[in-house]
């Protein structure tokens, strides 16, 4: 099971049917409000509430060193995106709310104990880990991105703007695939983690460097980077290579309980306070 930057799979549909088309090319933006996150509400209906009965409490459980999605505060509490996400599903379901943190990897363990109902850490959905948990819907996904220096010229981003030019990117991960497939033509420079990449492109040894969002976002406007860089083009959204998003673990065969949960997010969104959330902890837009 891994949860940072693996060689994501494609395990669901929804994605790869949306947004195959633009492979190559940043996502163009749709008609009406823009999604803060690409997941799977849609806001146009809202399923039927589930049978909550005998279901008075949820005990989830969360890793604790992966800020702002969940850490310890300064005062030694629980805290970040997915423990706030949780408490506002608990909610809105009207049950009792238990939030406690574990290893990584006693997660689905925990699960498969009895000693936790569902699992809230950011788990991606990967054919891996659907083999040993079942999952709500996705409540984030993160798209990939290209960041230049500031001093560069290039804004326009396509296959024939950056051939030639020399694109750092962490080895043996989607976002190395998606490049030698949509952008054959650019000088692919590997390294062995995204940090090694950003700092190549903070020296001025590459021209360009492609990775997930998030981890972006937070360099870019970290202490680190300097200010050296900045986002250049749109983001791109290919399931095939940069997987479905996170979503929360129940024990493999509680579909009761992950169709619960997923109710519970879809009531999250519509009463706006995923939204909200989503803001406080990421004000720095990663799309």
């Amino acid at each position: 099971m891994t949860r940072r930057f693996p060689v994501w799979l494609a395990v669901l549909a929804f994605a790869a049917a949306c947004l195959a088309p633009l492979s190559a090319y940043a996502q163009e933006p749709q008609p009406g409000p823009k999604p803060i996150v690409p997941d799977n509400w849609q806001g146009d209906a809202l399923r039927p509430k589930p049978d909550m009965k005998g279901i008075e409490r949820i005990r989830f459980i969360t890793d604790s060193d992966y800020p702002p999605f969940h850490y310890y505060d300064e005062v030694g509490a629980l805290t970040g995106f997915n423990v706030d996400l949780a408490q506002a599903i608990c909610e809105v379901l009207e049950v009792e709310c238990q939030i406690k943190a574990t290893n990584w990897s006693d997660l689905i363990p925990s699960l498969d104990r009895g000693e936790a109902d569902a699992a809230i850490a950011s788990i991606r959905i990967t054919a891996e880990a659907l083999q040993a948990a079942d999952f709500t819907s996705r409540y984030y996904a993160t798209p990939a991105r290209f960041a230049a220096r500031k001093d560069s010229e290039l804004d326009d981003i396509r296959p024939e703007t950056v051939e030639g030019l020399k694109v750092g990117v962490a080895k043996d991960t989607g976002h190395e695939a998606y490049l030698k497939k949509y952008f054959p033509a650019a000088a692919i420079a590997t390294f062995d983690t995204s940090e090694d990449a950003q700092k190549a492109l903070k020296d001025g040894a590459i021209d360009l460097v492609f990775g997930d969002g998030i981890t972006l976002t937070f360099w870019l406007n970290g202490v680190t980077s300097e200010s050296c860089c900045e986002f250049r083009g749109g983001p791109y959204l290919d399931s095939s290579f940069f997987g479905e998003g996170v979503g929360v673990a129940v024990k493999k065969g509680n579909r009761k309980l992950a169709e619960i949960l997923t109710y519970g997010l879809e009531q999250v969104h519509a009463s706006g306070r995923y939204e909200e959330l989503f803001l406080r902890y990421f004000p720095m837009n990663f799309f």
